[in-house]
């Protein structure tokens, strides 16, 4: 491996102590990477590289995940953040980067979402989600038709719905109420977030479903959607949220043998 990007997060990397330290690991293993910024993240830059290496939490690699997964790139992560259920490497672990040069890795594929808004028949909005897309009001419940390939699931008030990946289980999701499913898995979790409804409760749907969430009467509410926590779009009465399976996986490069029952527990916590 020659072509490698290191993409830091510079509010977890102050500095950039830890890139720079990567970056010299690199060069002793006779590789001369590229230091590429969040935002400048572009097929430029991706076209022929072999591996992104993130730095700073799971926000720094759905970050990366967007541009890499058009490329077929896979992320290695760096945890400089809180959680980091994503990334693979912590900064104590470091030199298991030489494992990577030399070709010594798995790759686990995660799967996406894709995700329109349809106003009055005409899609105002679109995008790609590694982890949830999550449709929510401001400050007062918001009502929500969902389908799921056409066929009514779920009427409900409350504060509003995830739709999520396996990836994204770990995420809101998970403090909504929703699974925790394994992140390699495939299907699409549908969450409530805080219903006014005893019947309201998770689905873990097959992969291959289309489902969609229809927002009931807003009047003088505020309801919002947005993907993996990405700038989000305001919505209006009668908007359709479509959410299907996406053709793009994002590729995690794994160094490790840790599973995700063992990740779990270190990062959440384990009860005794």
């Amino acid at each position: 491996m020659k072509n490698v990007v290191l993409c830091p997060n510079e509010k977890r990397d102050p500095g950039l102590a830890v890139t720079g330290k990567v970056k010299s690991l690199l060069h002793g293993l006779g590789v001369s990477p590229a230091v590429c910024h969040l935002d400048e993240l572009s097929g430029e830059v991706l076209r022929g590289a072999e591996a992104v290496v993130t730095f700073g939490g799971d926000g720094t690699i759905l970050h990366a995940a967007r541009a890499a997964s058009q490329y077929s790139v896979p992320i290695l992560g760096i945890n400089l953040g809180n959680k980091g259920f994503m990334a693979e490497l912590e900064k104590d672990g470091l030199d298991l980067i030489e494992k990577m040069v030399a070709g010594e890795f798995a790759i686990e594929k995660r799967m996406m979402l894709d995700v329109s808004v349809s106003r009055n028949g005409e899609t105002v909005f679109s995008d790609c989600a590694l982890n949830d897309v999550t449709v929510a009001g401001m400050a007062r419940v918001i009502t929500i038709s969902v389908f799921g390939d056409g066929r009514r699931m779920l009427d409900f008030s409350g504060d509003g719905i995830i739709f999520a990946t396996p990836t994204g289980s770990t995420a809101y999701s998970l403090s909504a109420g929703g699974p925790l499913v394994e992140p390699d898995g495939e299907c699409i979790l549908v969450t409530p977030i805080c219903p006014h409804a005893l019947w309201a409760k998770a689905y873990v749907l097959n992969a291959s479903r289309v489902v969609t969430a229809e927002i009931g009467e807003l009047k003088r509410k505020i309801a919002y959607v947005s993907t993996d926590g990405s700038e989000p779009l305001r919505l209006e009465s009668g908007d359709k949220i479509t959410v299907s399976r996406s053709e793009r996986v994002v590729r995690l490069i794994r160094l490790t043998d840790k599973s995700f029952y063992e990740r779990v527990s270190e990062k959440l916590g384990e009860r005794r």
